[in-house]
């Protein structure tokens, strides 16, 4: 099927050719008077599975010329021709988007003329940033048009990661409360409950701390949220001073600069009924339950992040990959003046 490079299309003329090529695959938009306008990724991919010839100036392209026209007229091809030779070899129809996304993606049988949109396609090159605010923004636009954002990170090996990224808003079912303020010691960077029947009626009513024998051993933030509560008082060992919680996050703070941030995530999370505990040896800040800890397993991995947080996709690549191996979600809890947002990423097999 001979085609025309005109500037950064290719032009199919021949009108049987150009319907044929439509009809089988979608590949292009049909124009007035029966030809066919290829965007160039759709041109090199049919140029390189030799069901096209493409001519400039009455000269057959190889596919390495068209290759290297295309990059110089189609800003980010190399990532573009890569997630777009992937789909179709998958068995997807694919058209090129103009608008915010790269690429719209029909179902497997469908086509643009019988189906919606299944997914809106974003090809990211894995050396790219994450801007939190910006991805929100789109993940706005595409929950207007109720279609899946399905991401494609391309790495520098050319292989490509495929995630589906969706707002979460994880409850539990932790019951009882504590009825009055317990007593508790700070002894440096942690907090212990001495009295057995207290230690026991705190972890009893929302699975605070860690039994240690007769002593329950309470975290920072558990007991900095306990204290903003009025479930806990806090005093020192030696003079048996009140510590406030103003004073309890400054030293906190001096040990963990974080951690204002993470205690507003960790206190958004124990108001939707869920137990926290912490993340540290999943990579995480937070590992939290749905349920009682002793009879469940931790449903999610939380990160806590600052509202205009920004990564590399490794660093997003990995926090998935751990979540994954260990069967729980990542949500990234996004942490601003008013709330808190959860997104939540999962690989997938498109």
């Amino acid at each position: 099927m001979p085609g025309e490079l005109v500037e950064d299309v290719v032009i199919v003329r021949d009108e049987k050719e150009a319907s044929q090529v439509y009809n089988k695959g979608f590949y292009g938009y049909p124009l007035s008077g029966g030809a066919l306008e290829l965007d160039v990724l759709e041109a090199c991919y049919l140029l390189e599975t030799g069901r096209m010839q493409v001519l400039r100036n009455q000269r057959s392209l190889a596919f390495s010329d068209m290759i290297k026209l295309s990059a110089t007229s189609c800003d980010g091809f190399e990532i573009l021709y890569i997630v777009y030779r992937d789909l179709r070899q998958r068995g997807y129809v694919v058209k090129p988007d103009s608008g915010e996304f790269d690429f719209r993606v029909f179902p497997r049988g469908g086509t643009p003329t019988t189906s919606q949109t299944k997914y809106w396609v974003l090809a990211v090159a894995e050396r790219s940033l994450f801007d939190m605010t910006g991805f929100l923004e789109e993940m706005a636009r595409s929950e207007r048009t109720r279609k899946e954002l399905l991401l494609a990170i391309v790495d520098e090996e050319g292989d490509i990661t495929y995630y589906k990224a969706s707002r979460s808003g994880p409850t539990g079912h932790t019951v009882g409360d504590v009825a009055s303020p317990i007593e508790a010691v700070l002894f440096e960077d942690r907090v212990l409950v001495l009295e057995e029947d207290r230690a026991e009626r705190l972890y009893r009513n929302g699975f605070y701390g860690k039994k240690l024998g007769k002593v329950l051993q309470l975290s920072l933030i558990e007991t900095a949220y306990l204290m903003g509560e009025d479930k806990v008082t806090v005093r020192t060992p030696g003079s048996n001073r009140k510590v406030s919680l103003s004073g309890l996050i400054r030293k906190a703070m001096k040990i963990q600069p974080d951690f204002e941030l993470r205690l507003r995530a960790y206190g958004d999370l124990r108001k939707r009924g869920l137990i926290v505990k912490t993340g540290f040896k999943y990579g995480a800040h937070f590992r939290v339950y749905e349920a009682d800890p002793e009879k469940h397993h931790a449903k999610y991995l939380v990160h806590a992040v600052p509202e205009d947080y920004k990564a590399m996709w490794p660093e997003i690549s990995r926090a998935v990959r751990l979540a994954h191996g260990v069967k729980k979600d990542i949500l990234f809890g996004r942490v601003s003046e008013k709330d808190v947002q959860y997104l939540r990423f999962r690989r997938v097999r498109p």
